[in-house]
């Protein structure tokens, strides 16, 4: 299932975090990240997931 939600999270960022901690602040962070550009969305998601 992680694979699965590293793969969302390279296509899209906010919406692999939303699958792994909902609407928490990492959620929101990672928004705000993947705004500022892709590539530390991306890393910001992938930490989040590999995480926990």
């Amino acid at each position: 299932m992680d694979l699965l939600r590293i793969i969302i999270a390279i296509l899209l960022p906010p919406l692999g975090v939303f699958l792994q901690v909902g609407f928490g602040g990492a959620f929101w962070l990672n928004i705000l990240l993947t705004l500022l550009g892709y590539v530390p969305g991306i890393v910001h998601a992938v930490w989040v997931i590999a995480r926990r």
